[in-house]
């Protein structure tokens, strides 16, 4: 059964749309991201326009978070203080990200932006995490090898105003997830996405969350 989307000026199947939001929702649940570094690009590939993918991505976002914040909720896995502090950065970021969306599908480079920034993100996140994933399995293949922490203390440590994360047991600067946030939510508005594919390493990486608490928060 075909439905006619007007916005989009296409004709798509209901079975598949339903399909591709229950799979996509439940690896957002799954993994902590949002969905729409999988949704956009596979929206685009059926043949909705770049620009009305974005847009339309962003409801999709929004349930399949909810659902999995109130999920890791009950289970205790919920930063609220560090979420709050990554919303108001997405909201600066967003805001400007909105402004450059509106600039560059009025010079007509919209498509072309959407498609290179997902080409150089995903590229350079799949690069970093697999450079990641290989040396922890060489380092414990190495005989006697200690154990280094998941994150190191730098100058990014030193910055001022420190707030003390309970749940994710921190205490760094306000500033570091405030600039993640603003970041990803600059991306989120041109690309379409949840960010979590840029969020949930940083988080990890950067920030030295708990990985179970980086997928709740």
């Amino acid at each position: 059964m075909y439905i006619y989307l007007p916005i989009a000026e296409v004709s798509m199947n209901v079975f598949a749309i339903t399909g591709l939001g229950g799979m996509v929702g439940f690896l957002s649940g799954l993994f902590g991201v949002g969905g729409g570094f999988l949704m956009t690009p596979l929206l685009i590939f059926l043949g909705i326009p770049a620009a009305v993918a974005v847009s339309t991505e962003a409801n999709q976002i929004v349930a399949s978070s909810v659902s999995g914040v109130l999920a890791h909720w009950r289970k205790r896995n919920v930063d609220f203080t560090m979420g709050f502090i990554l919303l108001i950065g997405g909201l600066i970021g967003s805001s400007f990200g909105v402004w450059l969306f509106a600039f560059l599908k009025t010079i007509g480079q919209i498509e072309l932006v959407i498609r290179l920034a997902y080409v150089v993100f995903l590229g350079l996140i799949g690069f970093l995490m697999a450079w990641e994933s290989s040396k922890a399995i060489l380092k414990s293949r190495t005989p006697g090898a200690s154990r280094g922490k998941l994150h190191q203390h730098n100058w990014l440590h030193g910055l001022p105003f420190k707030i003390r994360f309970r749940r994710s047991k921190l205490y760094i600067s306000a500033l570091l997830p405030l600039f993640i946030g603003a970041f990803v939510g600059m991306l989120s508005a041109i690309m379409g996405v949840g960010g979590g594919f840029i969020l949930v390493p940083a988080m990890i990486y950067v920030l030295g969350m708990p990985t179970a608490v980086v997928v709740g928060t």
